[in-house]
């Protein structure tokens, strides 16, 4: 059973496309309260916010016609949401995004260059281990479904994790981004480090 809203501040999960059940899952196994947001007013009280994967040029087309573009950017600028982008999510949250519409909007809030399905077509979908580096345990599982490539990021943002010499899982400041869908196995240590930036829980 998914806990959704209870006590200690509340983290957001996007709710326009994507795999939101499980991101609320993933929230609740680490031990977060969560909610699911659909409209500018369901973002009030929020600790953090996740944006799942999806399409992204729908998803920025469905954040423009609920209004919740306007009102997620106005938080992340002032800096007082943290953000857990998830494949179309990191598209989301990307200063540049190659392959996409003109017309495509993105947060740009983090400072990387990104392309839209760099890892092929769903045909292409695939899993793979990834190291996240010294102290931090076990290799960690990942699901890659029509994912970005993350092609270059600037001296801000730490990488860590990669695949074949390319960044697939990053961080800069309160902004943390992953190619792949880390709802979509047991391994909670992403949904772990991003519950931690939202700040403890009650």
């Amino acid at each position: 059973m998914v806990a959704e809203d209870g006590p200690g501040p509340l983290i957001g999960v996007l709710d326009l496309q994507g795999d939101v059940r499980e991101h609320l899952s993933a929230l609740h196994d680490v031990g977060r309260a969560s909610r699911r947001v659909k409209l500018p007013a369901d973002l009030a009280g929020l600790c953090g916010l996740v944006v799942p994967g999806g399409e992204s040029t729908t998803l920025s087309m469905l954040l423009d016609s609920t209004g919740l573009f306007d009102a997620i950017e106005a938080r992340l600028g002032a800096g007082s949401l943290p953000v857990l982008g998830t494949c179309a999510g990191l598209i989301l949250v990307a200063r540049q995004v190659l392959g996409g519409r003109a017309d495509q909007r993105s947060f740009g809030v983090l400072d990387a260059v990104v392309r839209r399905n760099g890892y092929g077509r769903q045909a292409q979908s695939f899993e793979a281990d990834l190291d996240l580096g010294p102290g931090e345990g076990a290799v960690l599982p990942a699901v890659f479904i029509r994912a970005p490539l993350i092609v270059s990021v600037g001296t801000g943002v730490e990488v860590l994790a990669r695949l074949d010499g390319a960044p697939v899982l990053v961080r800069q400041g309160s902004v943390v981004a992953s190619a792949f869908h880390p709802e979509l196995t047991p391994d909670r240590r992403v949904h772990r480090l991003f519950a931690d930036l939202c700040g403890a829980g009650e």
